[in-house]
């Protein structure tokens, strides 16, 4: 009883210690919010109030955590989502990006309940900020705002926008920006191609978005705008989780405050299937399932119809059972062998051993959860990050790729096929996922300890490098380089005049000795 007692009171003091956490997630692609949920109901279960600006609100009341939900972020997205596949140069397609994430900011800065109980007089206080650090600047503030840490969490990794939050180097020799599809063993004209797409990027954020940042940043943040540059603000995120992992894509240099968890949204246990779709998958035999799914943003009803015929008359001739995320109710023509469904649970689907192959849009999470599991996969990407993912997939060695809009049918079969009846690719994904595993606590336990690490040591600013006190020429050594270069100009040009002295004035001797 005295042991139950003691560990009832440790309890008690854990929950006294929770703190009041602000997260801000608003963006309208499932995908982002899927990485982090999970992580913030854990932190709620362990006894944090957690109050989250998103647009996925939960269907159910959950202890500790509050949703303030931004709907408004969902007008024109779909419009949005089909505006990718235009044509655009390097510089149109920044201003699409990042045209999109400043409407999204706007419109949680524009939301009456932000308003209300975010930036009002009376607003609430919390202790820690979690958001999504990806061209969010204006939303640093809100760390000022409410004298709290900053957590920015990247939901594909990191890259030039993210690595200035903290610091971090990343020498464009071989870290490739994240939408070039290239690896960390780049060719020369890859190299200059990484550096040129990372320089436009960078102009077209600064010169272009971030001035747009700023005016709201005195709009809505007029009180800490007096005291604090925009700029500043987003030198002192405390911490930054990335949903990546070295064995998942390349190994790179991190600052201390960087920490790897790639998988963060994985449970640790797959939950037992639906009856309906696990007795399909069952009466698949030996020959198995495969798995089709285009990700929450890109949808299979949306597909041309030729292209759906296509697909369709190409699973009715495999031996495999196919499971295929389709949104609506009805698929004409669907044959016996093809299970439709508008949603999947798609890591339990992935760890069920007759599931064989994935085909997949390649997004990131999709691609982590794919080696989780060590299923192989056959990609058909459409945008972003998910061509990186793909070409990783191909270089690794567990999946191929093709291109959705111009493959026949006879080009998908075959390389189905070949995924399938290859052994090597199900040994690499296997093989990976060992790699994967093989880390001494789960992804999400990591970043909750990471969380409460920030919470305990008031935002560990003894984990902040010292390159974020250091303007563009003092990081780069560019001025200490001018000096010694300066330097040495004087130095010779002081030992030519020296010598030209010298000459001419033994000349002058020579010339006086003559005349003599």
């Amino acid at each position: 009883m005295l042991v139950l007692r003691f560990f009832g009171f440790l309890l008690l003091i854990k929950y006294l210690d929770g703190a009041r956490i602000l997260a801000i997630f608003p963006y309208p692609g499932p995908s982002q919010y899927i990485n982090v949920v999970s992580y913030l109901k854990a932190l709620a279960s362990r006894g944090h109030q957690v109050d989250s600006v998103n647009a996925f609100p939960q269907k159910q009341q959950v202890n500790n955590f509050q949703d303030i939900p931004v709907l408004e972020v969902f007008k024109g997205y779909e419009d949005l989502i089909t505006d990718l596949g235009d044509p655009m140069n390097i510089w149109e397609e920044n201003n699409f990006e990042n045209g999109f994430f400043l409407n999204i900011t706007t419109k949680v800065l524009e939301n009456k309940e932000v308003q209300k109980r975010l930036l009002s007089k009376g607003k609430a206080q919390y202790d820690l900020i979690i958001l999504e650090a990806l061209r969010a600047d204006v939303l640093y503030a809100f760390g000022a705002h409410f004298n709290a840490p900053i957590i920015g969490i990247s939901t594909f990794g990191t890259d030039w926008d993210i690595d200035k939050l903290v610091g971090n180097t990343s020498p464009l020799s071989y870290i490739p920006l994240i939408t070039a599809g290239l690896s960390d063993r780049m060719t020369f004209s890859e190299r200059i191609s990484n550096f040129v797409k990372t320089s436009v990027a960078w102009l077209n954020y600064n010169w272009v978005h971030m001035p747009k940042h700023e005016e709201l940043y005195k709009k809505y943040f007029p009180h800490i705008a007096d005291k604090f540059q925009l700029s500043e603000l987003a030198k002192n995120i405390s911490l930054v989780l990335l949903n990546q992992h070295f064995s998942l894509s390349f190994p790179r240099p991190y600052v201390p405050n960087m920490i790897e968890v790639g998988g963060l949204h994985i449970a640790h246990k797959p939950a037992a299937l639906p009856k309906e779709m696990e007795d399909f998958i069952q009466g698949a035999g030996k020959a198995g399932v495969i798995y089709f799914s285009l990700g929450s943003n890109v949808k299979s009803k949306d597909l041309p119809e030729e292209k759906r015929r296509m697909l369709l008359e190409t699973f009715a001739s495999l031996p495999q059972r196919v499971l295929w995320k389709f949104e609506l109710d009805h698929l004409p023509e669907k044959p016996a062998n093809v299970f439709i469904s508008k949603w999947f649970p798609q890591p339990d689907i992935l760890a069920h051993p007759q599931v064989k192959l994935f085909i997949t849009h390649g997004g990131l999470l999709s691609t982590i959860e794919s080696i989780h599991h060590g299923k192989p996969v056959l990609g058909l990407p459409f945008f972003y990050d998910q061509f990186l993912n793909i070409a990783r997939a191909k270089r690794a060695g567990f999946g191929l790729g093709l291109s959705h809009a111009d493959m026949t049918g006879s080009e998908f079969k075959t390389t189905i096929e070949r995924l399938l009846n290859e052994p090597s690719f199900m040994a690499t994904a296997q093989a990976m996922s060992a790699r994967y595993r093989d880390q001494p606590m789960s992804p999400q336990d990591t970043a909750i300890w990471w969380t409460e690490y920030i919470l305990r040591h008031k935002g560990a600013s003894h984990m902040r490098v010292a390159a974020q006190d250091l303007n563009f020429f003092a990081y780069h050594s560019l001025d200490v380089l001018a000096t010694l270069i300066g330097g040495a100009f004087v130095a010779i040009g002081l030992v030519l005049f020296a010598l030209t002295k010298v000459l001419r004035f033994t000349q002058g001797t020579k010339t006086k000795q003559k005349t003599m």
